[in-house]
C-alpha cells in the first residue's frame, strides 16, 4: 500500500511537472535604461503579439514586421497590409531634440496630461552655434539660450521626462549609448532617429504631435511600411567604411526610393561592421526617404551593449534573439545586394545626398562638373559619423601626415557626438592628434551639421565646396550659403582630403609631399572599435526627473520672444472652401529647409509667431524663379511669402500651395506644417510628399492633398483661384475635386487623391488632432 501510494505520488509530482508552463521571456525583468529603473523591456509583448500574427498570416516574417507587429495595440483586429493600412502602434520610448522638444511640451501641456506615459527625454544639441571652439561656443550657447533651456528643464521635471544638457551631446549618439536596445520601438522628433537601428532597434523620426499622442497614451499610427532587403555579401576594409554602404544605398534608392518602406540589412556582410558602423548607415537612411533602417541582432551589438555597462539587455536579447532576425523565406518589396569586398569609398553630392561618385571616378567629376576644386573646409563628426572608431580612424590619418611634418591645408572642423566620445577621445590622444595637426574641436551638438556654423572664411554667394562626414546637403543646409557645394562621404575620406586641400585627390591611389620633399601615399586607416581602456563619461549632464514633481513651476515668460504658449486652431467650417488664391507654387526640390530654415532661426521654434515669418522662404516661385517674392492676388503687389499669407490670413481669406515632387523631404521638423497653418493656410497640393511632413500636415487640421495625375501640377497657375469640392463627402479613398479658375475666365477640373484615414479626417475637421485629443480629454 506505501508502495502504491509512493508511485501515486511520483507520478502526480509527474504530472504537475509536465503540466507547468515554461518559462516566459517576461518573466526577467530587464530595465530598459540604466537611468530608468522602473520601465523595462518588453519582450513578452512582442512574443504574444506575434503568436496571433502568425497565426493570421500564415507566412514568415522579416526582422522589422516582428518588431513593428509585435508593438501593434490590438493584433488580433488590426488590418495589415504592407504600404496601405494604417497601423495602430505602442512604441517603447519617445526622445526629442531641443529645437523640436520646445514645441513639443507647449502642445503636451495643451493636452491637460501631468506626466508622460511612455519614457521620454530631451536632449540640448540643436542651439549651438559653433564659432571659435567647442568650450567657447557651449558657454555662449547657454548664455543666449537660457530662458529656452530653463523651460525645458523645468517642464522635463514637471512632467517627469529625462533631460540632458547642453554639453551632453547629439541626440541620436545619446539614444545609442544609453536608451536603444534590440527589439525596440521608438518615435524620435527628429529626423535621424533612425540611428538605433545600429542597435537592432524600429526608430523613427517624427513630427512633435506624434510624440506628443505617445507621450499622452494614445497608439502612434503609421502606415504600414513595405520592406525593403539590403543583403550584404563580402568583407569590408580598407578605406571603405560603413558610411560607403549607405552612400552607395542612397545612390540606387535616391531621396525618394525608401518613402513608405523600412529598408532593412541582411547577409553574412552585417557581421564585418561595428555596431556604430551600423548605426551609420541607419542615421542616414532618412536621406532616401525610408520610414527607418535596422540591422539583426548579431556579436557587434553585444559588443556595444557591454561596453555602454548595460550587460543585462545584451543577454536578455540573445535569449530573444529568434525575434531579433528575419525568419528564413521571408518576403521583401525589394532587394538590393551589394558586395562589401568591391564596394568603393564614395563621395555623394553637392547639393543632394543622392548624387553618388566612386573615389575613383570623383575627380573626373570635379573637373566636368567644374564643381570648385579648392577644398575649402573639412568637417567631421556630427550625430552621423561622431562614434570612437569613427574618431580613431580619422586620427590614425591625422597622425601619419603629422609623422610626414605636415599639417592641414583646409580648414578642419572635429564634432565629438557625446560628451562620453569627447571624454574618450581626449584621454586616449586623438583630441591631441587633431589639434596637432590645425583641427578644431567643436562642441558636442549638431553645429553645422544643421547650419548652426558662424562661417566667415567666404562671402555669401561665393562658390566654394566643402566636404563633411554628415548626413545631409542641400542648398544652404551648412552655411546658408547658396553657392557652398557640399560633398558629403566617410570621416576617413573627409580627413585626408583636409591634407590635400583639393576634391581631385584620391587617397587610395594619389601622393601627397611630406615636409622632407618626399611624396608619400596615406596608408590604410585604423582604429579600435571601442576603447580598450572602456568609455570614459566625462561630465554629469544627465538631470533626473525629481520625485516631488507638484511643486516644479514651468518657465514661460509672456513677454519672451522665444516662447509661446498655443493657441488652438479653428476648426473647419463644414462649408466647401472657395476661391483661395494659390500663395505659392513651388518649383523644384522644396525641403523642410526651403519650408522652415534652420539655422538663425532655429533660436524661434518655441514661438509660433516669430518662426512663421520664415515660412516658404527658401522655396521658388514657378512665377518668377525667385525665392521669396509672391504676387498678392488682393492688392497685385509683390511681397515676401509670409507677410503675403498672414495679409490673406487677416482679410479671412484660406490659401493653397502647389507642390513638386517629395514636398517636405529631409528634416522632420513640424514646424514646417505648423506655419503654414498658423499663416491661414488650408491645402497643400503637391505630386507627391515625403513622409513626415505628410503626416505632420495633417495633424496640424491641414489638408495634405496629391494630384492624381501628377502632370496636372502644370495645369496651376500662381495666378489661379481654386475651390476645394467634396469635403462635405470626405472619406478614405475617395478622391476630392480642384476646380481651377483662370485669370482668363477658364476653368479646369483636378482630380485630387489623397490618403486620410477616418481618424485623420476628424483631425482635419477638429482643426488638428491636438484640439480632438484636447476636446476628448474633457469627455
Amino acid at each position: 500500500m506505501l508502495h502504491i501510494n509512493s508511485k501515486t505520488r511520483a507520478l502526480k509530482r509527474l504530472a504537475a511537472g509536465m503540466a507547468t508552463a515554461a518559462p516566459r521571456i517576461g518573466d526577467t525583468k530587464v530595465p530598459m535604461s540604466l537611468l530608468e529603473k522602473g520601465a523595462f523591456i518588453n519582450y513578452q509583448r512582442i512574443e504574444d503579439n506575434l503568436a496571433v500574427i502568425r497565426e493570421r498570416l500564415r507566412r514568415p516574417l522579416t526582422l522589422s514586421e516582428k518588431i513593428v507587429y509585435g508593438h501593434l495595440d490590438d493584433p488580433h483586429h488590426q488590418d495589415i497590409d504592407r504600404g496601405n493600412s494604417y497601423l495602430k502602434l505602442r512604441p517603447d520610448r519617445v526622445a526629442c531634440q531641443d529645437a523640436t522638444a520646445q514645441m513639443a511640451l507647449l502642445q503636451f501641456m495643451s493636452a491637460g496630461m501631468d506626466t508622460a506615459a511612455v519614457p521620454t527625454t530631451v536632449h540640448c544639441d540643436h542651439l549651438i552655434e559653433a564659432q571659435v571652439g567647442g568650450v567657447k561656443d557651449l558657454a555662449r550657447a547657454i548664455d543666449i539660450n537660457k530662458e529656452v533651456y530653463d523651460f525645458l528643464a523645468t517642464a522635463t521635471a514637471k512632467y517627469g521626462l529625462g533631460f540632458w544638457k547642453p554639453g551632453s551631446g547629439i541626440i541620436h549618439q545619446i539614444i545609442l549609448e544609453n536608451y536603444a536596445f534590440p527589439g525596440g520601438l521608438m518615435i524620435g522628433t527628429d529626423s535621424h532617429t533612425p540611428n538605433a537601428g545600429g542597435l537592432g532597434m524600429v526608430a523613427c523620426g517624427v513630427g512633435g504631435a506624434d510624440a506628443v499622442d505617445v507621450m499622452a497614451g494614445i497608439p502612434w499610427e503609421l502606415k504600414c511600411p513595405k520592406v525593403i532587403g539590403v543583403n550584404l555579401t563580402g568583407k569590408i576594409g580598407g578605406w571603405t567604411t560603413p558610411k560607403d554602404v549607405i552612400l552607395k544605398v542612397a545612390g540606387i534608392l535616391t531621396v525618394k526610393g525608401g518613402t513608405g518602406a523600412i529598408v532593412e540589412y541582411m547577409g553574412n556582410g552585417v557581421e564585418s561592421l561595428s555596431c556604430t558602423g551600423m548605426a551609420t548607415i541607419c542615421n542616414m537612411g532618412a536621406e532616401i526617404g525610408a520610414t527607418t533602417s535596422l540591422f539583426p541582432f548579431n556579436r557587434r551589438m553585444v559588443d556595444y551593449l557591454d561596453a555602454t555597462k548595460r550587460s543585462d539587455i545584451a543577454k536578455y536579447a540573445q535569449r530573444f534573439a529568434h525575434n531579433l532576425q528575419a525568419d528564413e523565406g521571408a518576403d521583401y518589396d525589394q532587394v538590393i545586394d551589394i558586395n562589401l569586398s568591391e564596394l568603393e569609398p564614395h563621395i555623394n553630392g553637392p547639393f543632394t545626398p543622392d548624387l553618388a561618385t566612386p573615389i575613383s571616378k570623383f575627380a573626373e567629376e570635379v573637373k566636368k562638373n567644374n564643381w570648385p576644386q579648392e577644398l575649402k573646409v573639412a568637417l567631421i563628426g556630427s550625430c552621423t559619423n561622431s562614434s570612437y572608431e569613427d574618431m580613431s580612424r580619422s586620427a590614425s590619418i591625422a597622425k601619419e601626415a603629422a609623422d610626414h611634418g605636415l599639417e592641414v591645408k583646409s580648414k578642419f572642423t572635429i564634432t565629438p557626438g557625446s560628451e562620453q566620445v569627447r571624454a574618450t577621445i581626449e584621454r586616449d590622444g586623438q583630441i591631441g592628434a587633431f589639434e596637432g595637426v590645425g583641427g578644431l574641436v567643436l562642441a558636442n551638438a549638431c553645429g553645422p551639421c544643421i547650419g548652426q556654423w558662424d562661417r566667415q572664411d567666404v562671402q555669401k554667394g561665393e562658390a566654394n565646396s566643402i566636404i563633411t562626414s554628415y548626413n545631409r546637403n542641400f542648398t544652404g543646409r551648412n552655411d546658408a550659403n547658396p553657392a557652398t557645394h557640399a560633398f558629403v562621404a566617410s570621416p576617413d575620406i573627409v580627413t585626408a582630403l583636409a591634407f590635400a586641400g583639393d576634391l581631385t585627390f584620391n587617397p587610395l591611389t594619389d601622393t601627397l609631399t611630406g615636409s622632407d620633399g618626399k611624396p608619400f601615399k596615406f596608408t590604410d586607416p585604423s582604429g579600435n572599435e571601442l576603447p580598450p581602456r572602456g568609455y570614459d563619461p566625462g561630465q554629469n549632464t544627465f538631470q533626473a526627473p525629481p520625485t516631488d514633481r507638484a511643486t516644479v513651476s514651468v518657465a514661460v515668460d509672456p513677454k519672451s520672444d522665444r516662447l509661446q504658449l498655443l493657441q488652438p486652431f479653428q476648426p473647419w467650417d463644414g462649408k466647401t472652401p472657395t476661391d483661395l488664391p494659390v500663395l505659392i507654387k513651388v518649383k523644384g526640390k522644396c525641403t523642410t529647409d526651403h519650408i522652415s530654415a534652420g539655422g538663425p532661426w532655429l533660436k524661434y521654434r518655441g514661438h509660433l509667431a516669430n518662426i512663421s515669418q520664415n515660412c516658404l522662404i527658401g522655396a521658388i516661385n514657378s512665377e518668377n524663379g525667385e525665392a521669396n517674392k509672391v504676387k498678392n492676388q488682393i492688392t497685385g503687389e509683390f511681397g515676401g511669402v509670409p507677410q503675403t499669407a498672414a495679409y490673406y490670413r487677416d482679410h479671412g481669406i484660406k490659401w493653397v500651395v502647389i507642390g513638386d515632387s517629395n514636398y517636405g523631404e529631409g528634416s522632420s521638423r513640424e514646424h514646417a506644417a505648423l506655419e503654414p497653418r498658423y499663416l491661414g493656410g488650408l491645402a497643400i497640393i503637391v505630386r507627391s510628399f515625403a513622409r513626415i511632413h505628410e503626416t505632420n500636415l495633417k495633424k496640424q487640421g491641414m489638408l495634405a492633398l496629391t494630384f492624381a495625375d501628377p502632370a496636372d501640377y502644370d495645369k496651376i497657375k500662381p495666378s489661379d483661384k481654386v475651390d476645394i469640392v467634396g469635403l462635405e463627402t470626405f472619406a478614405p479613398g475617395k478622391n476630392l475635386t480642384l476646380a481651377v479658375r483662370h485669370e482668363d475666365g477658364s476653368v479646369d477640373e483636378v482630380s485630387l487623391a489623397h490618403s486620410f484615414n477616418e481618424g485623420q479626417i476628424e483631425w482635419f475637421k477638429a482643426g488638428s488632432a491636438l484640439n480632438l485629443m484636447a476636446a476628448k480629454a474633457k469627455q
